[in-house]
């Protein structure tokens, strides 16, 4: 009763409490709120925002990663019709307040109250949103105008006034994904902020009311009305001539639009690549890559890449010739009725046609009336890939790196996203077990018919574009002319297990490998990326170093903030075995199927290779070895059922050789790769080496055999002193079963008794990914590429690739039992999305 009694009867000390009270509570509700706002700290990061850049080994800038589409320019580089038309429509009091104007807030509360709702923002307050979109938020509230005011505050703190300017400016949005005076002038205008007009000022800072609402685009009468009260602002504040306004608000608009779009650079797979890792090292080291002047040293030669990008350009435009007149482009890929319906039986349009009521007939029907569609499905499908990347096998960096013909028409990579059979490129890995085994280049096997029992009861019946010859072929000539029936029977004798191990342990450290006799030509899919790392491996005596594109990263000053060193090495074929290896692979391009880089590219440097064609042509792959540069090609469709349907063009050796023969020819001539390097060959010395050497010459003479006794040789699960972590302590269990996949081939038919499209085991992580890449070092070096907070210092080791073993905690051998044991989970083989380690 008392209290209601004195709500009834205030007393004047009640009644002063009570109006100190509401301010004070106000003050209150701020005071908690400012916790909530940007610190002045990240304001003054604000005002010095400098995206990172990505620096070439050689000096030349790669790419810019803005958080938007925008160029920075400086006030004095932006016409000042702009800022009178700001000020005047905006902010007319701007130079005379401090964040806050407190006549024009309290105008709009009057009129807010009275029912005509207004905006008392100044341009410090829209700064404020625009820089802190989410920590103030756009929300019609008390709670973000407060916030808002104190943002203002701190703002004007740290900025002068021509700096606010000049960062509005440089942050206000436009349409059209275009942010800043400068981009908006280009697009609307096409022509810098430098040189726009007292009208096109008008026009452009008329649209910041309402964007869409006002746009020049879609709305120009709107705009046109709103560029004249902009105008006639102008004229009330004397930032424009009464006569000149009366001349000017009769003008039209004059826009000259044309959307902008980022420059994809001259490395965009790779720059895309480096972003998702420096995003996460910058994150576990309180970095921003969009403000803090990152400065990223790349191994990528700025020279390799436009080469890189010339040869695949220019080899991919012939293709594409070919394959518009195999497939009747101009037609809507009319050539090939049959198989074209399967893709319009995929397409959204014929599923709701389906969905309608209609029969298949009609539903193909009704979706090819649409004459546009089906020719930008045909355009799509029949559109000829290409990919490339180089890589120095000595340290691992990566050079040149091409993910597509062209980034803007397919930004997907093929370089490390893209896996596709690589056919016979992948008999290497069967060469090198053999000659890890003991084999020597002269051995011979018959070219005879070949059929192999597989683990399902399938026969499976490898085939050459000629008929057998019942003659003895050496392995040498086997490889050379990449002979199937030989690399069959030789892959019998070392076995699919062994194969799949050393490939593993050679570079492909991402793809899952099926260990079944097809394996070795090529059947399970893999990345372009880890065939020329594998191939790094052989170029490099057999050591295989994880590939790496980044060198070290400095703050805007020069100040190195992380260094990284090449990998450390890892022996997983014998020198001698490796070497022996690559003395066969270079008949491959001296007499074999990759003989047009002699013939037709006159390269005549120390070089090795090898071609490789899968089933119907579908990919051609192409890899060469040199002593300081290893470069490989793929070609194909992002459509395995689409090929180029030739015998001649679908090989390897002419779709993917030419690609990387113009680029070597390119870089030999530069000297930008020395054509005189040579490998470095040095004879195995051991007594054990020397003994069996001796035998294998007494066994030859007495007896003739092409084949060695099995007490001459290793066999699987034997091992010898110069054991290298690819060997498996004991022979491997026998692989699940599993059919074997459509047959790869040279250029030759093949015949497969089997179902295709065996599935996949889910890709195992391995030793290093998600987590520190690659083994660190004694002294606690961390690693790139790990996760937040796991780097102690800056001496990083050098980008490895996913999955880059060994670790402390597994080994690689233990990493390739766990991956080959694990069963078949039936994965999808797509390439996984999210961030990557250094590739």
């Amino acid at each position: 009763m008392r209290a209601l009694e004195r709500v009834r009867h205030p007393t004047r000390r009640g009644v002063a409490l009570t109006l100190a009270a509401v301010p004070a509570l106000v003050l209150l509700y701020v005071l908690v709120l400012i916790p909530f706002t940007p610190g002045i700290g990240d304001i003054r990061k604000a005002k010095l925002e400098q995206p990172a850049q990505v620096i070439s080994a050689d000096g030349k800038l790669l790419a810019t990663f803005k958080p938007s589409n925008r160029e920075w320019v400086k006030l004095t580089d932006i016409s000042p019709h702009v800022i009178d038309a700001l000020i005047s429509t905006e902010d007319h009091r701007f130079y005379e307040h401090h964040g806050i104007d407190w006549k024009r807030t309290a105008s709009a509360a009057l009129q807010t109250f009275s029912g005509d709702r207004q905006g008392g923002s100044t341009i410090t307050q829209q700064l404020a949103r625009n820089l802190y979109p989410d920590e103030i938020g756009r929300a019609p509230t008390l709670t973000r105008k407060i916030k808002e005011a104190i943002t203002a505050f701190k703002i004007e703190a740290v900025y002068t006034k021509s700096e606010i300017l000049e960062t509005y400016l440089n942050t206000v949005p436009f349409l059209y994904n275009a942010y800043g005076i400068e981009m908006a002038a280009r697009t609307y205008f096409d022509k810098s902020a430098h040189d726009l007009t007292v009208l096109e000022s008008a026009t452009l800072i008329g649209m910041l009311k309402g964007n869409s609402y006002y746009n020049p685009v879609i709305n120009p009468d709107r705009a046109l009305q709103r560029r004249n009260i902009v105008l006639a602002q102008m004229v009330k504040y004397q930032r424009l001539a009464p006569a000149t306004y009366q001349t000017l608000q009769r003008r039209s608009l004059a826009i000259d639009f044309e959307r902008q779009t980022e420059p994809p650079g001259p490395a965009p797979h790779f720059a895309q690549q480096l972003r998702k890792w420096l995003i996460g090292w910058a994150d576990a080291n309180d970095y921003n890559i969009y403000s803090d002047g990152l400065v990223v040293r790349t191994t990528i030669d700025s020279r390799l890449q436009t080469m890189a990008t010339q040869a695949l350009s220019w080899q991919g435009n012939q293709l594409q010739s070919i394959a518009n007149s195999v497939w009747g482009t101009r037609n809507a890929c009319a050539a090939h009725k049959d198989v074209f319906n399967a893709f319009v039986r995929e397409t959204p349009e014929y599923r709701d046609a389906k969905q309608s009521g209609l029969a298949d007939d009609a539903a193909l029907k009704q979706v090819e009336s649409d004459r546009h569609l089906m020719q930008k499905l045909c355009d799509d499908k029949t559109r000829v890939q290409a990919a490339f990347v180089a890589i120095d096998p000595r340290n691992g960096q990566i050079k040149a790196w091409v993910g597509s013909r062209d980034f803007g028409d397919d930004p997907y990579d093929h370089v490390s996203q893209a896996r596709r059979q690589p056919g016979s490129t992948f008999k290497p890995f069967v060469y090198g077990a053999a000659f890890e085994n003991g084999a020597k280049p002269d051995d011979t096997f018959v070219d005879q018919p070949v059929e192999i029992t597989l683990a399902g009861g399938e026969i499976w019946k490898p085939t050459d574009d000629t008929p057998p010859s019942g003659r003895p072929v050496t392995l040498r000539d086997a490889l050379a002319y990449s002979k199937n029936r030989i690399t069959a029977q030789l892959m019998e004798e070392v076995g699919p297990s062994k194969v799949a191990r050393l490939a593993y342990a050679m570079g492909v450290r991402d793809s899952r490998l099926d260990a079944v006799p097809s394996l070795a030509l090529g059947t399970s899919p893999v990345t372009l990326k880890e065939m020329v790392s594998s191939y790094g491996t052989i170029a490099d005596r057999g050591a295989y170093v994880a590939p790496m594109f980044a060198t070290r990263i400095e703050d805007r000053a020069g100040n190195v903030l992380a260094e990284f060193q090449p990998a450390r090495a890892e022996q997983t074929l014998p020198p001698i075995a490796a070497q022996t290896l690559l003395d066969v692979m270079r008949d491959v391009v001296d007499k074999g199927t990759g003989s047009a880089i002699r013939t037709r590219f006159g390269i005549r440097a120390d070089v090795a290779g090898k071609t490789g064609t899968t089933q119907d042509d579908a990919d051609g792959w192409f890899i060469l070895m040199h002593p300081q540069l290893v470069a490989g090609a793929w070609v194909g469709f992002n459509d395995s059922r689409v090929t180029l349907r030739s015998d001649y063009w679908g090989q390897g050796a002419h779709s993917a050789l030419p690609i990387v023969g113009d680029f070597f020819q390119r870089a030999l001539r530069s000297r930008l790769v020395d054509p005189r390097a040579k490998f470095v060959e040095e004879p195995e010395t051991s007594v054990f080496a020397s003994l069996r050497a001796t035998l294998d010459g007494w066994w030859t003479r007495l007896f003739g055999e092409q084949k060695k006794p099995a007490s001459l040789k290793e066999k699987e699960g034997s091992r010898t002193p110069r054991r290298t972590t690819a060997q498996a302590l004991a022979p491997s269990p026998a692989p699940s079963p599993a059919p074997a996949l459509a047959e790869p081939r040279d250029g030759e038919p093949a015949q497969i008794v089997t179902p295709h499209g065996a599935s996949m085991p889910p890709l195992l992580s391995p030793p290093g990914s998600h987590g520190a890449q690659g083994a660190a070092s004694a002294s606690g070096t961390a690693v790139a590429g790990a996760p937040p907070g796991s780097q102690s210092t800056s001496a990083l080791q050098a980008g490895a690739a996913p999955g880059t073993p060994p670790t402390p905690q597994t080994s690689l051998d233990q990493w390739i039992d766990q991956r080959m044991n694990t069963p078949d989970a039936g994965a999808s083989r797509t390439p996984a999305s999210g961030p990557v380690a250094p590739q």
